[in-house]
């Protein structure tokens, strides 16, 4: 047998030195560039938060507030200009509310299904369709609204503008139901077996076991389900911009046209209005608004979770 000699300790000592300083330089580095990656996001959200306020403090040295958040009439692009967001809103709401009442309880239907009756196979076909569903772009979901729905829906219902709410908030319903579904599945599975088997101990039947003890004991990811699904519709841009149309209507007709405030945003970016110019910085305004209205559902979001959450050992 070799013996080792005390130079021979000594290098190799040298050498498991020089692999952990190696190592814990590889780790800096790799620390460094995550570091990085997480600032850019932080960084970037805070220069599109500090462009919003900059243009719409600017906005508002020249708009009153008041008139702003009050008046029904919006015609920031035209010679005579108004300032009143109130229509934009009302379509917006609209819309959104069209939307959740179609998808959202289809979204949690189809969760309940997939995570209480489907076998493996059925789970296995119907969430990729799901997930295919999410990945239509918006903007053909948009023509499909226009040039499909909305017909039909002329047909059965009288007055119907061919630019409408209606056909907008029944596409935007299945483009939000993949949302509420995905999460809402991950919730209601998320539920300890224990419960399910105390709650058919007790004599409970499969209908008493969802109602009474698995949607509760998932309502904290079902409720951010559904307020993420919100957040997600009162964002969404092509389709309002297509099928809703770009009319700021203050009305709570269904059937005629409205603009959300999406759909003004894309119209006044694309239009022709200077740089600086009041009817430009209405679109930083309207941006504004949208922003404070999806910031505060996130935040709502997280306060439901926290509140309702529950915790299992």
């Amino acid at each position: 047998m070799e013996r080792k000699t005390p130079g021979m300790l000594g290098r190799a000592r040298a050498v498991g030195l020089n692999k952990r300083a190696d190592r814990r330089v590889g780790e800096a580095v790799i620390g460094t560039l995550l570091l990085l990656c997480a600032l850019v996001s932080v960084v970037t959200t805070v220069a599109v938060v500090y462009s919003i306020a900059e243009e719409t403090f600017q906005f508002f040295r020249e708009v009153s507030v008041v008139e702003f958040f009050t008046s029904r009439v919006w015609t920031p692009l035209f010679e005579n200009q108004n300032f009143g967001i109130a229509p934009l809103v009302l379509g917006t709401l609209m819309v959104t509310s069209i939307a959740c009442v179609i998808g959202l309880p289809l979204g949690l239907g189809a969760a309940i299904y997939l995570a209480e009756f489907a076998g493996d196979r059925t789970r296995r076909t119907v969430t990729p369709i799901l997930e295919v569903l999410a990945g239509i772009p918006t903007v053909a979901l948009g023509y499909f609204a226009l040039l499909f729905v909305t017909p039909v829906i002329r047909d059965l219902i009288p007055g119907v503008n061919l630019f409408n709410p209606l056909s907008a908030g029944f596409v935007m319903a299945f483009l939000i139901l993949p949302t509420v579904t995905s999460i809402s599945v991950d919730s209601l599975r998320a539920v300890p077996r224990s419960l399910r088997e105390a709650g058919y101990g007790l004599g409970a039947s499969k209908f008493e076991l969802i109602t009474r003890v698995v949607v509760p004991a998932a309502l904290s990811g079902i409720i951010a389900s559904f307020i993420l699904a919100i957040s997600r519709a009162i964002g969404e841009t092509m389709i309002v911009t297509l099928a809703s149309g770009g009319r700021p209507n203050f009305t709570f007709d269904p059937r005629q046209e409205m603009a959300t405030m999406t759909a003004f945003i894309v119209q006044a970016g694309t239009g022709d209005q200077a740089a600086g110019s009041l009817g430009a910085r209405s679109l930083y305004a309207v941006a504004a608004v949208l922003f404070t209205i999806t910031l505060v559902l996130n935040i709502l979001s997280q306060q439901v979770v926290r509140r309702f959450s529950e915790k299992y050992e």
